[in-house]
């Protein structure tokens, strides 16, 4: 017992006041950090995560009271007016549909661009080819957009001049229902695959080429190399363009209210621009409920994706 007693010394009296001087230490290491990142979370906070909370709070109120200083609470009677639509729901199948068909070529275009640019044949010229992949996805959305509304145009446009001189028949674009959401399609992905490639790029640029080495010894094909060796390596870009993506074009807008104004026929008339037709008609409650729905949804997509993936990987 005495033993016990004189191997453990009580403890000195200033030992709270070095813990004091450690956390003072720590906190002017990593005070630069804060510096930095306490403006960026206000802003995050105020313009980002603060409109959220309102507009789903303003899906509970009644339209003509929704932008009074005390608005009038219906419950959850616009969530129900909108389920009660059946446009909703074709807008929200264009939605999901454009959704899928946009994330697969987008992602699809970005990884045959990326293998190819890190491939030994455009060693030399790679950073033109990058320069040319990337100068789209800076190009401001709008004026992009207008340029290739005017190449689909039905009477000037230079796709339908083209067609014309090589004897092949003209293509609808925006004009027709059938061709309006691959229009559509098409001009956002020379818009967006630059920036799914420079990921997939910057992963390509950390893969273990020993792995390649080992695959051409053992006599694997290019296939084989590209689906067993390549690909596994790849997840990480994989699974963080997909998130990227899909929360994209679940989302599309600004294509489609410089193209088709969600025509021809309501061929493009996806939830977001559906849901602006409402806060346009000063339909706020029905306006914010559809905008909630489709938060919603892309919110438990992009996450089961991400865990999914996450999960794989480990």
């Amino acid at each position: 017992m005495s033993e016990a007693l004189v191997a453990s010394p009580p403890p000195l009296a200033g030992g709270g006041r070095g813990e004091g001087w450690r956390l003072l230490r720590a906190w002017r290491r990593d005070s630069v950090f804060y510096l930095f990142a306490i403006p960026f979370a206000a802003l995050t906070i105020v313009f980002g995560l603060w409109p959220i909370v309102l507009s789903v709070i303003t899906s509970f109120t009644a339209s003509a009271s929704a932008l009074k200083p005390v608005p009038v609470y219906v419950g959850l009677a616009n969530y129900a007016a909108i389920l009660r639509d059946p446009v909703f729901f074709a807008s929200l199948g264009l939605t999901l549909l454009y959704a899928v068909l946009a994330v697969a070529a987008n992602l699809g275009v970005a990884l045959a661009y990326a293998l190819l640019l890190d491939s030994p044949p455009l060693a030399g010229g790679r950073g033109f080819f990058k320069l040319a992949m990337f100068l789209p996805v800076v190009t401001p959305d709008v004026a992009g957009y207008v340029v290739w509304r005017w190449l689909y145009d039905q009477s000037f446009g230079a796709l339908n001049a083209f067609l014309h001189l090589a004897g092949l028949p003209a293509f609808g674009g925006v004009a027709s229902p059938a061709t309006a959401m691959l229009a559509v399609l098409v001009a956002e992905l020379w818009h967006h695959a630059g920036f799914y490639a420079v990921i997939f790029l910057a992963n390509l640029a950390i893969c273990e080429r020993a792995l390649e080495e080992a695959a051409d010894i053992d006599g694997a094909r290019t296939w084989q190399k590209f689906l067993y060796v390549v690909l596994p390596q790849l997840r990480p870009a994989i699974v963080i363009n997909l998130v990227y993506a899909l929360i994209q074009f679940l989302k599309t807008f600004t294509v489609v209210v410089v193209m088709t104004k969600g025509g021809p026929s309501g061929a493009t008339n996806f939830l977001s621009y559906y849901a602006y037709q409402f806060f346009d008609q000063a339909r706020y409650g029905e306006a914010t409920a559809m905008a909630t729905v489709l938060f919603a949804i892309v919110l438990l997509v992009a996450t089961t994706v991400y865990a999914l993936g996450e999960r794989r990987r480990a």
